[in-house]
């Protein structure tokens, strides 16, 4: 074994986007174990999405693995037009927007709990990280500016990636960034102190 053949057995495989996309041809193709590999690569991305986008826990798992479960149902219709994170992204904030949907509709028939009459920002005590505080305060942000803040502020999505997910322009993606933005200052201005 010479040394070129030595170093590029040591040298972990790099994955490319073209990766998932050979991985889909796999699966179209009838080898339906690499859908396993595709949930193990954005598993936690669409976690995070999921959790800072409904601001809360208690749903992440359930409404993560409805994301996958209609992935795999529809993965044989992919038909590699954009970049799969696009694509998977999209299903997940649409399922994100679905579950809001669903539990704005139940609040209407349900009465108010003592935690809802008050403003999330109110029931922040000293003890509150400032994580806490700013994910309370987007938690107030309406889904329309919420989500492509959470895309482009907490997980580094560019404005393509983030107009392709929403399916709207750019202009429309950077004008909701700007106003979620400036809602935020207002919202987190009475904590200004303890936020520095």
């Amino acid at each position: 074994m010479n040394y070129e053949q030595k170093e590029n057995m040591e040298q972990p495989k790099i994955l490319t986007l073209d990766d998932d996309f050979s991985l889909i041809k796999r699966f179209i193709d009838g080898d339906e174990a690499v859908f396993a590999e595709l949930v193990k690569r954005h598993k936690e991305k669409v976690r995070n999405i999921v959790y800072l986008t409904l601001s809360s826990s208690n749903s992440v798992d359930d409404i993560a693995q409805e994301v996958f479960i209609t992935v795999y149902r529809h993965l044989k219709s992919f038909r590699f037009e954009s970049q799969f994170t696009t694509w998977i992204y999209r299903i997940t904030i649409n399922k994100c927007k679905d579950h809001l949907r669903k539990r704005n509709v139940r609040r209407i028939f349900l009465p108010l709990s003592e935690e809802e009459k008050e403003p999330v920002l109110e029931s922040i005590n000293e003890d509150s990280d400032i994580k806490e505080i700013v994910r309370s305060a987007i938690a107030t942000l309406p889904d329309k500016l919420k989500i492509p803040l959470v895309l482009k502020d907490l997980e580094g999505f560019s404005y393509q990636e983030i107009a392709d997910t929403m399916e709207c322009e750019i202009g429309t993606v950077k004008s909701r960034i700007f106003r979620a933005r400036e809602s935020l200052k207002k919202v987190l201005k009475p904590l200004e102190k303890e936020l520095m």
